[in-house]
């Protein structure tokens, strides 16, 4: 029973030795998911930004405003067709 927990390591690795990259926000160029800075362009990576967050707020509402008006002219379209 004492073999059973000294080798438990062998037998359950879960890690698959896989390193996951993601894009730079500022470039582009893929880095590691574990990295603080970019090796290409310097920046700082920070994790848990959203892809909206270098888009000003009017433009954001620009283009859900562009999108309700869409919807509503198909809408209308359709019903008085």
């Amino acid at each position: 029973m004492d073999d059973d927990y000294e080798n438990w390591d062998d037998e359950y690795d879960d890690d698959d030795g896989e390193s996951y990259v993601v894009p730079c926000p500022n470039c582009g160029t893929e880095v590691y998911e574990d990295a603080e800075q970019c090796p290409s362009c310097g920046d700082y990576i920070v994790p848990g930004t959203s892809a909206l967050s270098n888009w000003s707020p009017w433009w954001v509402l620009l283009g859900f405003l562009g999108v309700l008006a869409t919807i509503i002219v198909f809408i209308r379209a359709a019903w008085w067709n």
